[in-house]
This record gives structure tokens, sequence and C-alpha cells, in this order.
């Protein structure tokens, strides 16, 4: 490269640098050479690249599984580059349909607004605020007028759509595939245009949303991004990819006792996956802790109440993260109630003779979120009433004043009538 031979010795080092710290741990870039010489350019002109990551504001809550792509934004900002983090304020009213087998429900834009209001409240928690600029789509993509759209529209084939995975299995397998989902990838690509970005960072599964970054900014004469895929964290359940929907995901402004809970949970073969994507552990500790489990000089378990604390730590600090750690081993590891339950108070108009279903209960006092929810924890043995267990689906329980119901191992209520 040109480039490269202008280089004096100590900025080819930064060069060599940079690159090394934003290829590790993702999966692909596309295009490599392209990225390189964009860092090269950077640090020649002293010019920090923009870095585009957007966020489909669909529920309202961040989670161990987004924070794989923050903490890679947060390495470039280490590295001097800015972030444009795009609150998808406008694409989310469509909904991404990424590896969806059916439409998706669109959101109100009220909706949408409440999401993204607490997005922008946790993305601190990772992100510097001094090296973040916050986009809303909805600045440029609501401006277009339908001649916009319909120019827009002509730049890709219904055949290049159908190369999305998601809409050839819904197309080969005769389920309805709606106009407005094309449109989505087309949007995220309009938003690089917009944007100018010199790169875009997002998910193994946004892979065709990304790369339409790069065919858009081409139709219009921008500069083209490259690309940078993340893998994807499965979630509690070690199977489905991480998501509150399917209830596997542990919320980074979650209470700290829940999130340290939820990280025993984790299944031991994910334990380094989530230190390697999701933590700020050095990669020589994560070594050694590797090493550890291998040759059996580190319990499992040991390993995962440091990745507990070391969530709660990163998110809601050190000693919060001593607290969660000292209640997890009072509370489970040596069986006793932990001291300060959370009151829920029990209204005699919901009760009936004193008793009340029990799934209703769980449901009233917000320890379940749904009938079904609850159902599912009975009949698991989860459910207990002053640590007696009940299996009982039709169970109608007596209630009185200080009973401490629980359900699984974290989560905790004393009643209190009124």
């Amino acid at each position: 490269m040109n480039e490269e031979k202008q280089l004096t010795p100590a900025q080819k080092k930064e060069v060599d640098r940079q690159w090394e710290m934003i290829r590790r741990g993702v999966v692909e870039i596309v295009p490599e050479e392209q990225l390189k010489l964009s860092i090269q350019k950077s640090i020649m002109s002293g010019v920090p690249l923009k870095i585009k990551f957007g966020m489909d504001p669909s529920s309202p809550d961040i989670h161990i599984g987004h924070t794989v792509a923050l903490h890679k934004l947060r390495q470039f900002q280490h590295l001097g580059h800015q972030v444009q983090l795009l609150i998808g304020d406008f694409t989310g009213m469509i909904g991404d349909p990424t590896g969806k087998s059916e439409t998706r429900k669109q959101l109100t834009k009220e909706d949408v607004i409440k999401n993204a209001e607490t997005y922008q409240k946790q993305i601190y928690k990772i992100l510097d605020p001094v090296r973040t600029q916050i986009y809303y789509n909805s600045e440029w993509l609501a401006k277009l007028n339908f001649a916009d759209v319909v120019t827009l529209a002509a730049k890709l084939t219904v055949a290049r759509m159908l190369e999305r995975d998601d809409f050839s299995k819904r197309y080969q397998s005769e389920q309805p595939i709606h106009i407005h989902e094309f449109f989505y990838p087309l949007m995220q690509g309009y938003d690089s245009v917009a944007l100018e970005s010199d790169v875009e960072l997002g998910g193994t599964d946004q892979k065709f949303n990304l790369l339409m970054g790069r065919t858009l900014q081409k139709e219009y004469g921008v500069s083209t991004q490259a690309a940078i895929m993340t893998p994807l964290l499965e979630g509690l359940d070690g199977i489905q990819k991480m998501s509150k929907s399917l209830g596997n995901y542990i919320g980074i402004d979650e209470e700290p006792n829940q999130i340290y809970g939820k990280s025993m949970s984790i299944p031991d073969d994910l334990m380094m996956k989530y230190y390697e994507l999701a933590t700020d552990i050095t990669p020589e500790e994560i070594s050694i802790i590797a090493a550890g489990l291998a040759d059996g000089s580190i319990h499992p378990r040991d390993v995962k109440m440091k990745l507990g604390f070391t969530f709660v730590r990163m998110f809601h600090g050190e000693d919060a993260a001593r607290a969660a750690e000292q209640h997890f081993i009072t509370v489970f590891q040596q069986r006793a109630l932990p001291t300060d339950i959370q009151e829920a108070k029990l209204t005699s108009d919901q009760l009936e003779n004193g008793s009340i279903r029990l799934i209703k209960l769980l449901v009233d006092l917000g320890l379940q979120s749904t009938n079904g929810e609850a159902r599912r924890s009975v009949e698991q043995g989860a459910v207990r009433i002053n640590e007696e267990k009940i299996v009982d689906v039709n169970a109608n329980v007596v209630i009185a004043d200080g009973d401490i119901l629980q359900v699984g191992k974290r989560k905790f209520v004393k009643i209190r009538l009124r």
C-alpha cells in the first residue's frame, strides 16, 4: 500500500496495535484490507473513524448479549475513534425481521420512544459519553417523501432481498412476507448513507443489513464502510441467542443480586465465552482461568462466582459486587433466607376467606409476569411458602402476615396484609 510506505515506524506500530485489538473476538470483517487502510489514514490524519452501531428499541432493556458489540465499540473509543450510536426510532416501528419466521408486530411510536429513553440511560455503563454521538434515524427517514422512497427501493432487486436467509425460508415455505419488511434493511443501509459511517458493527445475524449499508453508500456516491460481525451470545438456556422475549437473559440494569444469581445459572461450557465476549477481564487473566478449568485446579463454581462478581462490578460497582457475592453465599450456599427481603402488600379484597389461588398470588405480587409462567414455576418445584415447596398448580393457599413467598433461587417477598 502507498499509504503504508508513508507511515513512520511509530505510526506503523500503532496501526498494528489497533488492528490486533479490533480483530480480537470478531467473526468477520468485510473487507479486511479496507478497514486496515482506514485505520492507517486515520492515524496519519488524526481524524477518528466513525463507527456506527444501530439499536432497534423493540424492548426496553439492554442485556449481556447486547454488550458483546458495545464492548467492541468501547475498544474503538479507547483507540481514539468516535461511536455513532443510532437509535432506530423510525425503523423500530417496523421491527427487524432478522431471524423471524413470521412478520413482527409493529411497535407504536410511544413504545419506541419509551424504550429508546431507557437505552440512553443504560449505554453509558459501557460506552464513553465523550466519544459517543447519539442519533435517531427519524431525523432523515421521516423526511423522505414517496418519490425518495421509490428511488431508494429501486436500488435493490427482489432477488437480492430473497438472498436473506429468513426471507428465503419464509418464501419457500409459502409464509407471508409483507412489503414493508423489505424496507427494514433498505432503511438501515440508508442510515449509513446519512451518517457517512466508516465502519458498522453488528452481530453475525446482521450481516445482510450491514452489507446493505456498503451497497447503498456506493449507490449514493458515499465512501463505503467496512462491516464488522461480532459473535452471538447464547442465553442462560445454553441454546438460543440471548433474548428478553425468551427469558434467557441477564439485564445490565437488573438488581445486583439478580445479575449475580443469574450468572450462577450460566452453563459450564459457556462460561469462558461469556468471559471473552462480555467482560472487561484481560485476555491474559482469561487464559489463566481457562487453564485452571482444564487442569482441574480451579473449580467451575468459583469461576462462575467470579463471573457474577465481574458483571455486578461492571454495571453497579465494586461495593455492590461484594454485597451480591455475600448475599449469594449466605442464601444459597448456606441455605439461609436473605435478611433484606422486599415486602409486598396483599389487600383483603384479593383474598377469599383468607386464601388465594397460588397462580394468582405469584402474578399479583409480581414474582411472575403471566399465569403461564407461574404455572411452569409451580410444576418445576420452584415455588415455596415459608420454605415449604408447593407443586399443585391448582392450590389455594392460606396467607398470614409475614409469610415468605419464594420463586426459584433468587426471588423472595415478605407478604404484608393490608
